[in-house]
C-alpha cells in the first residue's frame, strides 16, 4: 500500500464546489446536456488521485475495456469508504445538482423528486438493492479510447454525473477529447467534443435530457465517450452519484 498523504481539502474543496456558478451550469445543461464547471481540483489534488492509482486497497474492481468491447484502456471502481476528497466532491456537488435534477424531471413529466442530501439519496439506492460504489478513475494510454456508453448500473440512477480531468493536455497526453452524442427524434445525431484542462470538471446527462421543441419539451438520449489518445497517458476521475446493483 502506498502511503500518499491526502491534501488538506475540507472545507476548502467544499467551498470551491459551492462557489461554482450553478445557475450557468443549469442553463448549459438544459441547452446542451452538459456544462463545463471550470477549475475544481488543484494540480496537487490531481496528483493525489493519480499517485494512488496502483493502491489496490482503494478499489473494488479493475476493468480492462478491450475485454468487454468497451474500447481500449482501463478503469477502477473505488470501494467504500471513498477517499475524503472524492466524498467531498460527490456530496457537495449533489446538493445543487439535485435541485437542477428536480427541474429536469418536471420538464420530462416525471414524478421523481430527489432528496436534498446525497446521504439521503444513497439510502434510497440501497433500499433498491444498489449498494456498490460507482465513482471511478480511468487511465488511457496511446491508442486507447472509450466507446459511447451510459453509466446507469441499475433501475435507480441520478440524471447527472461529473468528470474531472487529472492530467495536463498537450503536456502529458494528446488527443483524448471528451465526446457526447445526442440522439434526437427524427433527426440525425448531434456530436459535441469538449476539451478540458487539468483540474477542470464537466457535468453531463447520464441518460436523457429535456429538449425544447415546437410542441414543448421532449426527451433526447445522450451517450458519452473519449476519443483516441494519440500520445502519453490520460487520467480522469468519474463522479457518479447513484450506486450499482
Amino acid at each position: 500500500m502506498m502511503n500518499v498523504p491526502q491534501p488538506t481539502l475540507n472545507p476548502t474543496l467544499t467551498e470551491r464546489v459551492e462557489q461554482l456558478d450553478w445557475t450557468v451550469a443549469q442553463e448549459s445543461l438544459f441547452e446542451h446536456g452538459f456544462a463545463k464547471l471550470g477549475p475544481l481540483l488543484s494540480p496537487a489534488e490531481c496528483s493525489y488521485f493519480r499517485a494512488r492509482y496502483d493502491d489496490e486497497v482503494l478499489y473494488r474492481s479493475h476493468i480492462h475495456m478491450a475485454r468487454y468491447g468497451f474500447g481500449k484502456g482501463e478503469y477502477k471502481y473505488f470501494s467504500y469508504p471513498l477517499p475524503d476528497p472524492l466524498t467531498t466532491i460527490r456530496s457537495a456537488s449533489y446538493t445543487p445538482l439535485s435541485m437542477i435534477a428536480n427541474h429536469w424531471n418536471e420538464r420530462l413529466s416525471r414524478d421523481t423528486r430527489y432528496p436534498d442530501s446525497h446521504d439521503g439519496y444513497i439510502a434510497h439506492c440501497h433500499e433498491k438493492g444498489q449498494k456498490r460504489p460507482t465513482p471511478l478513475i480511468l487511465k488511457y494510454g496511446a491508442g486507447d479510447y472509450n466507446c459511447l456508453h451510459q453509466d446507469l448500473y441499475g433501475e435507480e440512477y441520478f440524471p447527472f454525473q461529473m468528470a474531472v480531468m487529472l492530467s495536463k493536455p498537450e503536456e502529458e497526453f494528446t488527443g483524448g477529447e471528451f465526446v457526447l452524442v445526442e440522439n434526437r427524434p427524427r433527426m440525425q445525431s448531434r456530436p459535441q467534443v469538449v476539451s478540458l484542462q487539468q483540474g477542470e470538471a464537466i457535468v453531463f446527462a447520464v441518460n436523457e435530457r429535456p429538449r425544447l421543441g415546437s410542441r414543448g419539451y421532449h426527451r433526447t438520449t445522450l451517450r458519452h465517450g473519449v476519443s483516441e489518445v494519440t500520445s502519453g497517458t490520460r487520467y480522469m476521475l468519474g463522479v457518479i452519484y447513484h450506486d450499482a446493483t
